[in-house]
């Protein structure tokens, strides 16, 4: 992979860089909620990965298809029953699991098809949030939580230590877990100062 300074150059979002650190050369990639192909794209050309992508918005299908990445149209909600067990390296799941009706069939599932799976969810108790919440008595609007209420498509408003806890119980093992703001990584107390939490787990 380039250094660091390079990707940054290039533009390349935080997120994407820090996914780019996790996922290994050459490996094969199933990306659910792909959006416009960016990632994928940024994997291929990086890391010479073979990518799938799935995505049920259409006008993001196009753009994925003009980038030349290989997208699916469907819907993450009706399951993965298609694909065989460890049939990719990683499964991805960027900014959608806070969008999944059926938070359990859909990362029960992507354990089952990715020998690993790398899950990145905004922070609900980012502090600009609480602050926002506990002084304007508004639901918040933050980097990571960009909408009004009324035009969210955010089901679930979880905070960095509600997945942790949720792969306690579930007998999930977070094998890496990297968090970030508008600019940097984030190393204390990242449920406070984190937008964003990346999260490699796995059975």
């Amino acid at each position: 992979m380039r250094r660091k300074e390079d990707m940054i150059n290039k533009g390349v979002r935080l997120d994407h860089e820090i996914i780019l650190e996790l996922v290994g050369p050459q490996s094969t990639v199933l990306d659910l909620g792909c959006g416009t192909g960016e990632l994928l794209d940024i994997l291929a050309k990086e890391k010479k990965t073979r990518g799938q992508g799935i995505e049920i918005d259409e006008q993001a299908i196009y753009e994925c298809v003009a980038r030349g990445v290989s997208v699916f149209h469907g819907d993450v909600d009706s399951g993965l029953a298609e694909y065989n067990d460890s049939s990719f390296d990683y499964v991805i799941l960027n900014q959608s699991l806070q969008q999944i009706r059926h938070v359990d069939t859909v990362l029960n599932d992507a354990l089952r098809v990715g020998k690993k799976v790398i899950v990145g969810i905004p922070n609900f108790a980012f502090y600009k949030a609480r602050v926002q919440m506990f002084f304007r008595g508004r639901a918040p609007v933050t980097g990571s939580l960009p909408y009004q209420w009324y035009e969210t498509p955010n089901l679930h408003f979880l905070s960095i230590l509600d997945f942790i806890y949720y792969c306690r119980e579930k007998k999930i093992n977070i094998e890496q877990s990297k968090y970030i703001n508008e600019k940097k990584r984030v190393i204390l107390f990242p449920n406070l100062f984190a937008l964003v939490g990346i999260f490699l787990i796995s059975r």
